[in-house]
């Protein structure tokens, strides 16, 4: 764990802080929001990229019991920098409140999660792990 918090503050020092626990992200799909002009495939890509943006704070808000698009939808409607901390099941300053995440972490997931949709995509076979009926 140790290990880890260098690395984060490491990070942070590089290129900055930004809200955690998943709202930075809903703020940030908020540029993809309105008409951009794009049509078919293009068009299709963002709303796939858009929606996927919401998905780490719906995750951390239904495990901390809440519904997850109930609090997702409040949060967009906030300002940037405010969201909601799971922890104390509260909605505010996330930054004040110190729940960052470092901006490099998370553009770097942003990218990450990118290349590998972006694989899953274009392949033609994909390989995955039979699932187990509830008989057996």
């Amino acid at each position: 764990r140790i290990e880890d918090a260098v690395s984060a503050t490491r990070a942070a020092i590089e290129e900055g802080i930004v809200a955690g626990g998943g709202s930075a992200l809903i703020h940030a799909g908020k540029v993809l929001d309105g008409e951009l002009g794009l049509e078919g495939d293009e068009r299709m890509g963002v709303n796939i990229v858009r929606k996927s943006l919401v998905q780490p704070l719906r995750w951390i808000a239904e495990n901390g019991g809440q519904q997850g698009y109930v609090v997702t939808t409040k949060v967009a409607d906030m300002e940037p920098g405010h969201g909601y901390n799971a922890a104390t099941d509260v909605y505010e300053d996330l930054i004040a409140a110190g729940v960052i995440d470092p901006v490099k972490v998370t553009r770097s997931a942003l990218a990450n999660a990118a290349s590998i949709a972006s694989l899953l995509i274009t392949t033609e076979t994909l390989v995955v792990d039979k699932r187990e009926s509830d008989d057996e």
